[in-house]
């Protein structure tokens, strides 16, 4: 897992659209990257909701908000309209980001071990530096709680 402070990694991916989406093209801007398992999920969708909902204020404050999970341009693509979400959605469908930022890895549910992305969300400074991390993120009060991290 990535620390505060560290340089965030780049990375070049798709978003729901097909466009190309590079972390170095954004120095300059405050970035909300923020990991979650799947698409259209109860936890996943309460969270996406979150920042939705909160979206008007990221949105003044110039914060740029992406969400990434490991699904396909075109499930992000339904989740956005499902949700009528106005974030941009990464489609790290390699894990390639996943990796980079230490959040695939083994995960525990109803006695099952398997491997898959822990719900982790890093702010990055107009630096490229990692403000912030949170690992412990409950999806339905998580975009208040990363403006709040923002202010500071």
């Amino acid at each position: 897992m990535l620390k505060e402070g560290t340089v965030a990694p780049d990375f070049t991916v798709r978003d729901e659209n097909g466009e190309t989406v590079r972390l170095k093209d954004l120095r300059g801007q405050k970035v909300v990257l923020y990991f979650y398992p799947k698409d259209d999920t109860p936890g996943c969708t309460k969270e996406a909701c979150s920042f939705r909902d909160a979206f008007a204020e990221y949105k003044k404050r110039k914060i740029k908000v992406l969400g990434v999970s490991l699904d396909s341009e075109a499930k992000h693509k339904k989740f956005i309209a499902k949700y009528k979400l106005p974030f941009t959605l990464l489609a790290d469908t390699d894990r390639s980001i996943a990796e980079a930022y230490g959040v695939w890895g083994e995960k525990k549910f109803m006695g099952r071990t398997y491997m898959g992305v822990h719900r982790t969300t890093f702010l990055i400074d107009e630096k490229g530096k990692i403000k912030k991390v949170f690992e412990k993120v409950k999806p339905e009060d998580h975009a208040s709680e990363v403006l709040e991290a923002f202010s500071d």
